[in-house]
């Protein structure tokens, strides 16, 4: 599985990568697949997001606080 912030720093660079004067549409394009996909499947509310968050502490599915910023620094090419 690809670390989200590896997908940011992917999306980054192909926005970089992106001609100056085709950005305005490369903007509503990413705009128009949020909307979406928030159409399709609506991000949780907070008592949603609560639950969920609930569940996953349940099953065991967390990590220490004092890792979440590990590796965070770390390039990949």
């Amino acid at each position: 599985m690809i670390k989200p912030n590896t997908i940011t720093e992917q999306l980054h660079a192909e926005i970089e990568q992106t001609p100056e004067q085709y950005r305005p549409l490369l903007l509503r394009l990413v705009h128009s697949f949020r909307e979406g996909i928030e159409e399709d499947a609506p991000w949780l509310n907070a008592v949603e997001s609560f639950r969920e968050g609930w569940k996953d502490i349940k099953v065991g599915q967390v990590y220490a606080i004092d890792t979440l910023w590990d590796d965070i620094h770390t390039k990949t090419d």
